[in-house]
């Protein structure tokens, strides 16, 4: 219980039974230490060579992945610093779909060196304010070492996404060619380009996937997956040049909001009421064939009667199509979603090359296929086993978000430690131009940053302060900036020469999660938990403890 005793003794209760408190350097010395670990779970995850994680949740589901992500979403810690980590990690994830492990680390390394300048004495809010100049400073370096590229740059795009699934354990090289493929292909389908500039929605990459066959038989198609199939057996299976119509409307009766009673004396009334019942039906299915369409898809239900009636006009149906998807099929056939079964027409279709129902992996599903320049496409995931066709998808939207950080901004780096090494040498020149205390903050900052080569080459078993001795003189050179770790033949080479380049938004979007994370935890110099400390240990212990992280 806490409390407070003022001068004349009387002692006034603030806090309820069970809760606890951390106050000043003890909060912070715990909440670096939190952070830190956090960053060393994944930390063996970076690079190429680095290794993998296995999950097990409480319902004993498995996953086994490196992906930065997905172990600290699967962790389920519980410490708040902990799950300011795992925000930087869903904050990378989301705005460029790759390289949350290098900020999850970058962050460690940020508040684990602010730990040792807050033992030297150095006021937490100096070391926020050198952290917010260095951010800055380190993304002009970022800048004036990029090199442009565009839509086009096919051979550098097919770099950059094999360097994004380089860490992956999905097969062989040609494996992951075959992936990179078909991301290119996908991101240069769905860019629009406006006033010169390129976006591109990755809600318009859907990526399917269903476990059988392996990861080569994974395929693109130019179109929409829908995971449904056809709603009567008496409709074609197969459909060329399909005149598609997306429906929000339910082709059934429905029933009336209020209460209603209907009085039915004799059995001819009640064959009247039926008769008529179908008629209205049959007039909803006429007026789907009359628009022209061979092909419906309908987010609400389709009534037995109404499937009947648009199996004879050889219509295809396809029921309780999910929002997102409807989306999707207007976006790959151009046609017009439909609220009203009296207002379509012609002009609302869209078009496919073919529909079809194809079996696989034991369920019936629907393909959209062959449409004319779709600005939504899809990527059919396989595997062999359900964590292998998980590890596909993650790989697959790992690629599209490097992909379109890279394409958007249409700028590269140098990647495999190199341009860190830039980063970290033009931040040390810098700090001496700053002086006073914050020139130690931006010092550490440089020596955080170097956390990336570093780990890459522990990763691959090397001597990681050697190869830093190395890449450091080697940087000095102009000629030598160009050079990072080469985790293949535990040396340092050309990473230019070698292909390894990654996208400048990728790396930007790093430093600022990363920073941003360490300047909000260092700011907290007061930790107070109203949680009672039950069976599970759930409050925060006075010892500075990480529940959920033992």
């Amino acid at each position: 219980m806490a409390e407070n005793q003022l001068s004349g003794g009387q002692q006034y209760l603030i806090l309820p039974e069970g809760a606890s408190r951390l106050l000043g350097r003890d909060a912070q010395r715990t909440n670096i230490a939190v952070a830190y670990a956090v960053a060393g779970v994944v930390k063996t995850t970076l690079g190429p060579k680095g290794m993998d994680k296995m999950l097990v949740s409480e319902l004993g589901d498995i996953v086994i992945t490196n992906d930065g992500a997905t172990i600290l979403e699967e962790m389920n810690v519980e410490h708040p610093v902990a799950r300011i980590m795992v925000e930087i990690a869903k904050t990378q994830d989301k705005e460029v779909g790759d390289g949350t492990t290098t900020a999850v680390i970058m962050a460690g390394e940020l508040l684990k060196a602010a730990g040792t300048l807050i033992e030297q004495g150095i006021h937490p809010t100096i070391i926020v304010k050198g952290y917010k100049m260095a951010a800055e400073e380190a993304k002009k370096i970022l800048d004036e070492h990029s090199t442009s590229l565009t839509i086009n740059d096919t051979g550098k795009l097919e770099r950059i996404a094999l360097i994004a699934m380089a860490s992956k354990n999905i097969g062989s090289d040609s494996t992951k060619k075959h992936l990179a493929e078909l991301a290119i292909s996908a991101i240069k389908q769905v860019a629009i380009t406006s006033a010169g500039k390129v976006t591109i929605d990755h809600d318009f990459i859907k990526l399917e996937k269903k476990e059988g066959g392996s990861i080569e038989d994974t395929e693109f198609i130019n179109g929409v997956l829908v995971d449904k199939e056809i709603s009567h057996p008496g409709m074609p299976k197969s459909v060329k040049d399909a005149k598609i119509a997306i429906l929000d409307v339910a082709l059934e009766i429905e029933k009336t909001e209020t209460d209603a009673r209907i009085e039915i004396t004799s059995p001819d009334q009640m064959q009247a009421f039926l008769t008529q019942e179908e008629n209205m039906l049959k007039t909803m299915a006429d007026k789907v064939a009359k628009s022209g369409a061979n092909v419906i898809f309908v987010q609400k239900g389709i009534d037995d009667v109404a499937q009947h009636y648009l199996a004879k006009a050889g219509v295809i149906a396809v029921r309780r199509v999910k929002k997102s998807d409807m989306e999707k099929l207007s976006k790959a056939t151009g046609a017009r979603l439909v609220t009203s079964l009296d207002d379509l027409t012609g002009a609302d279709l869209g078009f496919a090359g073919i529909v079809e129902e194809k079996k696989v992996g034991g369920e019936q599903m629907v393909f959209v296929e062959k449409c004319k320049d779709p600005k939504s496409v899809t990527i059919f995931a396989r595997g062999s086993t359900p964590q292998v066709v998980n590890e596909v998808e993650r790989s697959l939207n790992d690629v599209i978000g490097a992909l379109s950080s890279a394409v958007e901004v249409g700028k590269y780096v140098i990647g495999g430690g190199s341009i860190e090494i830039d980063i970290a040498n033009g931040l040390r020149n810098y700090s001496s131009d700053v002086g006073g205390k914050e020139q130690l903050a931006i010092q550490a900052f440089a020596d955080a940053i170097e956390v990336v080569p570093k780990t890459l080459a522990e990763s691959a078993g090397m001597d990681s302060i050697d190869t830093l001795v190395q890449l450091r003189n080697k940087h000095k050179d102009k000629a030598g900036k160009i050079f990072g770790v080469d985790i293949y033949h535990n040396q340092i080479s050309d990473m230019e020469k070698l292909g390894v380049i990654e996208p400048l938004k990728v790396k930007s979007q790093a430093i600022s999660s990363a920073s941003e994370a360490a300047e909000i935890i260092l700011r907290i110099d007061d930790m107070i938990s109203s949680k009672g400390k039950g069976p599970g240990g759930g409050g925060m212990p006075p010892g500075g403890g990480m529940p959920g992280m033992e």
